[in-house]
């Protein structure tokens, strides 16, 4: 037999190893046809032993088909001689048609059998776009762990207990007097302690930045009359004054001490009003009275007021002597609103 057989030229490589290593033999190592050839030779050896087994049912269907049965091989003994020389019957012509077209079947039933499952795993490596829903919840997930890891980062510091005894800090009625006084020295200090040139940042060519210029307050303005003078009317105005009147005038201690009135929630003596040292409604409608006088009507209060001063304190402060009873104003509502609230 000149060749393999036709089915075995029909498999792959690995399929042929396969079949080799089905049928115990070793040595298939080189080339597939060299491996066709000496599986053709081994099956053939011992067909008695394979020819029952399903795997190789193909294989032996395909070694009947071309030597055909053992009567036919006997026929050409005793065939007529041929009638022209060189030409071909045509019962070779359709044996040779047929053993050509047996690898063709083949490869065709083994790319059809192969097709499906190859075509299955290349789409399962195709990435496929995500639906909206999965989207969805991707990011619902990574909102959630960024969420759990900014409560515990918080958790673990002391942020919300800082923040906490800050707004306790701030919700008093004496955080906002001060803001307000805090508010008229930062624009009073530029007009008291002039800015006067320190020194200078040198540029940094690698990060792109030019010279800066540092300006600091003039502190030997400390030692002169144009700073105490002007300073010194302010003091008297916005806060020895008003805490005077504030101090004697204090209707929260009045109603701290008094009896407390009996209601259906809360007993007879028993009050919650807080009593302040200075009581900031008339602490604010004082300095409000004052401020007016001395800034805007430019009262000299028996020759003790500079006018000088005073109109520099009007020229610093933001607003005049107006953003001064604007000032006046807010802590005095204020301290309505904390008594209101305390009742």
């Amino acid at each position: 037999m000149s060749g393999s057989n036709a089915w075995l030229r029909a498999q792959r490589k690995s399929e042929l190893i396969g079949i080799a290593e089905h049928v115990g033999l070793k040595n298939y190592d080189g080339l597939k046809k060299d491996l066709e050839l000496t599986l053709d030779e081994h099956l053939a050896a011992n067909s008695d032993r394979y020819s029952s087994d399903p795997k190789l049912a193909p294989y032996f269907q395909s070694r009947n088909r071309t030597i055909g049965s053992p009567i036919k091989k006997d026929v050409p003994e005793f065939k007529i001689p041929k009638r022209r020389m060189g030409s071909k019957t045509d019962s070779e012509i359709i044996a040779a048609t047929a053993v050509d077209d047996e690898p063709s079947i083949a490869s065709t039933t083994s790319a059809l059998v192969h097709t499906p499952a190859r075509a299955f795993s290349i789409a399962q490596r195709i990435p496929l776009p995500a639906t909206p829903a999965e989207v969805a919840e991707a990011v619902d997930r990574s909102t959630a762990v960024v969420r759990q890891h900014v409560n515990s980062v918080l958790a673990e510091s002391s942020i919300p207990e800082y923040t906490q005894a800050t707004r306790q800090s701030l919700s008093t009625v004496t955080a906002v007097l001060l803001t307000a006084h805090l508010f008229e020295l930062y624009f009073l200090r530029q007009e008291l302690l002039a800015d006067r040139y320190a020194f200078t940042i040198p540029a940094i060519k690698a990060l792109g930045t030019r010279d800066y210029i540092i300006n600091m307050p003039d502190l030997f303005l400390l030692l002169t009359s144009s700073f105490w003078k002007p300073a010194s009317i302010w003091m008297l105005t916005s806060f020895i004054i008003p805490s005077f009147f504030g101090y004697f005038f204090n209707l929260s201690a009045a109603n701290s001490h008094s009896p407390g009135v009996a209601t259906r929630g809360r007993p007879r003596g028993v009050t919650h009003d807080v009593e302040y040292r200075v009581d900031p409604l008339t602490y604010s409608v004082v300095k409000a009275v004052i401020s007016y006088v001395v800034y805007a009507q430019g009262a000299a209060l028996g020759g003790y007021v500079d006018p000088n001063s005073v109109a520099r304190i009007n020229s610093a402060l933001y607003g005049g002597w107006k953003g001064v009873l604007v000032g006046s104003g807010i802590t005095g509502l204020m301290a309505m609103y904390d008594a209101v609230l305390r009742k």
